[in-house]
């Protein structure tokens, strides 16, 4: 079977590349080995796909090259997007600033996405993997169960290693390496840290408890929810730091964002001087666990008995906790892969290999990751665009 594109990957990159290319006249077959398209778009959001997010700008990613994204970001847009969603009548709302979300289900952004590529003229084609990659003298071929393929241009949309129980697989850095590109360090992102030992077992019985806070390795911070979990923390605000986090970085936590501590302190000391600290506390965190600050870290008597510089310096700690995570929990429940194909060899606008013409990348296999809410799914639409453009 002879086509203009084959596409390996039939997730948001892929699909989007597709839908492009098809509608430039290009002959495009899309493959994948999982036995649906969009997979990790359908369970994303909670099933209702946060498709976009409107305040996306090139800071929203990490890549060893920050500029890479930009080209492509600034020509295909979240309102290019949300126009499509539109024109196929899909509901959607803002759930939070800038993120967008179907009101019913991801799968209509899979329908839309494959009656798109219908549209075009697009083969997509699942439960078909590869095998025999190799180029040739008009472009590249590989077996498939469908039979002998040959193409002009391959491109390479497998995503991540992340959610291997979705399919995900290292496919795409293998190809990468094969064609001569070199693949920056993987490692899981936005995904839970774990902790062990003492700071574990300090937090037992907690999970669930959930608060507001805000989070920091270094320079970065994250205002959002934390979540205690059986293992260790997660939450928005840890899955977004997490990306940022490497074992043995400093994660600092100001457990109340929102207030000055010290002051809600020397006020709760004033209206209620016979209450204990784990009492007033308890009005400014959940219960168990102001408890259990009281039970382990903090000294807890009636706040008639605190001198000032001691409620500053609860406040402090407050405002400053430390969590020494031990790891995360790896591939099995990130959402994304940090690391991947060296942006430096692939052309920003275009995303075609500058190693060997013909082969592109685009999505999640590239060394570009997006923060949490939606960016990473407008990166696939724009990189798929760039990429549609051009094969």
């Amino acid at each position: 079977m002879e086509y203009d594109v084959l596409v390996i990957g039939a997730g948001a990159a892929g699909l989007m590349t597709a839908i492009v290319a098809g509608g430039r006249g290009r002959r495009v077959l899309v493959v994948d080995h999982a036995n649906r398209a969009g997979k990790k778009i359908l369970m994303s959001g909670g099933g209702r796909c946060n498709f976009t997010n409107t305040a996306t700008t090139p800071a929203n990613f990490l890549s060893a090259n920050p500029h890479f994204c930009k080209s492509a970001l600034a020509r295909y847009t979240p309102w290019d997007f949300i126009a499509m969603v539109d024109r196929h009548r899909i509901a959607w709302h803002e759930k939070s600033p800038g993120q967008l979300f179907c009101d019913e289900s991801s799968k209509l952004i899979v329908r839309m996405l494959l009656d798109e590529c219908a549209a075009a003229g697009v083969r997509v084609e699942t439960n078909c993997g590869v095998s025999r990659l190799r180029a040739t003298d008009g472009g590249f071929a590989c077996d498939t169960p469908l039979g002998p393929v040959r193409a002009a241009s391959l491109v390479i949309a497998t995503g991540g290693l992340s959610i291997p129980s979705l399919g995900a697989t290292g496919f795409g850095y293998e190809v990468a390496k094969q064609f001569g590109h070199a693949v920056l360090p993987l490692r899981a992102g936005l995904v839970p840290l774990t902790l062990s030992g003492k700071h574990q077992e300090r937090f037992d019985g907690l999970a669930g408890v959930a608060l507001p806070v805000e989070a920091t390795v270094g320079d970065t911070s994250f205002r959002d929810a934390l979540l205690i979990t059986h293992r260790g923390v997660s939450g928005p605000s840890i899955l977004q730091i997490s990306s940022y986090w490497q074992p043995g970085a400093d994660l600092r936590v100001n457990l109340l964002p929102d207030v000055d501590a010290a002051e809600a302190l020397r006020q709760g000391q004033a209206e209620r001087p016979a209450a204990e600290l784990k009492t007033v506390l308890s009005s400014l965190l959940p219960r168990r666990l102001a408890e259990r600050l009281c039970e382990i870290w903090l000294p807890n008597k009636p706040m008639r008995q605190y001198r000032a510089a001691e409620l500053n310096d609860i406040g402090a700690q407050l405002a400053d906790w430390p969590i020494v995570a031990s790891g995360t929990e790896g591939y099995r429940t990130a959402e994304v892969t940090l690391g991947g194909v060296d942006t430096d060899e692939v052309s920003s606008s275009t995303m075609m290999s500058k190693r060997h013409p013909g082969l592109y990348f685009v999505g999640e296999v590239l060394d570009v990751t997006g923060h949490l809410g939606g960016y990473n799914f407008q990166w696939a639409w724009a990189c798929g665009h760039a990429a549609g453009l051009a094969v």
